[in-house]
């Protein structure tokens, strides 16, 4: 029997399609409450519909980020604030790749910015509410491709040599060392956090890849990829599996607890990556 979520608050950031869709439309089906963060509102709107009518739950709905600024991961979280006092489940989904060297809204490179810092900044401005709701859950879904992640403190936004899978990977190894830093701050609080790569899944994301990539991705790559539904289901279970209950800071690959690499162990590299984290997006460390 999977963790009672019926009733619980819970909210899947990059909900409008791929696994952050088919995770919030399970979760629906089990009697969450479900709110879907997106950024595009027509097509939020079109995925409210789907979960609405797929899942036959009258309880989901959504919200609105950019999650590439900081002011408008800040008004995520006051507009929850504003309609929510408790967070039982925060799926930090939200994610994007960029064949080019960009930079956000805050002038920093913009898959570090979107994949990590947006995990960080959201999860520590509602967490409050996270540990109120205890027991709860903090789900961060990293990538496989964390183990080809390095972290250069003095070039993170990798201005002397950057690569689509240079950042990508730095970004989800950022993912993992964030996930088990957090679960040691919240030891004793009832609130868990760990981290998963759920599975080599068939979405957009890598719309965004160079043209030349391309027939190479769909020659070798499309074959072997799962459907978003089983990717969401790894998704799902860290949130509902009652076997998990009180398990922390560890990572799962498609829903096998695995054993990350071996800089994503460093605990020394996970407090160093918060405190840098916290002083790039203006919190306290």
């Amino acid at each position: 029997m999977a963790w009672d979520v019926r009733g619980k608050t819970i909210v899947v950031t990059g909900a409008t399609s791929g696994i952050g869709l088919e995770a919030s439309m399970a979760l629906a089906k089990r009697g969450a409450r479900v709110v879907m963060v997106g950024r595009d509102h027509s097509r939020t709107e079109v995925a409210v519909a789907d979960v609405t009518a797929r899942s036959g739950s009258r309880d989901v709905s959504h919200l609105m980020c950019d999650f590439s600024s900081q002011a408008s991961i800040r008004g995520l979280a006051a507009a929850f604030r504003g309609r929510h006092d408790r967070l039982h489940v925060l799926v930090n989904n939200a994610g994007a790749v960029n064949k080019r060297r960009r930079l956000s809204a805050d002038d920093i490179e913009m898959t570090f910015a979107v994949n990590h810092l947006g995990y960080f900044l959201l999860t520590n401005l509602l967490l409050d509410l996270v540990v109120r709701s205890a027991p709860a859950r903090v789900v961060t879904v990293a990538s496989i491709g964390h183990r080809g992640g390095t972290l250069d403190f003095e070039d993170l936004g990798l201005e002397r040599g950057y690569s689509i899978m240079g950042a990508y990977s730095r970004s989800k190894l950022a993912n993992v060392l964030f996930a088990a830093e957090l679960a040691r701050r919240l030891d004793g609080t009832g609130v868990t956090s760990n981290s998963l790569h759920p599975g080599s899944v068939a979405t957009n994301i890598w719309s965004g890849a160079p043209l030349w990539t391309k027939p190479i991705i769909a020659v070798f790559v499309r074959p072997t990829l799962i459907s978003a539904e089983r990717g969401a289901a790894h998704v799902v279970g860290l949130a509902v599996d009652p076997a998990l209950d009180g398990v922390t800071g560890k990572y799962f690959e498609e829903g096998i607890e695995s054993v990350p690499a071996p800089l994503a162990r460093d605990a020394a590299l996970a407090r160093r990556l918060w405190d840098v984290s916290a002083g790039m997006t203006g919190l306290q460390k």
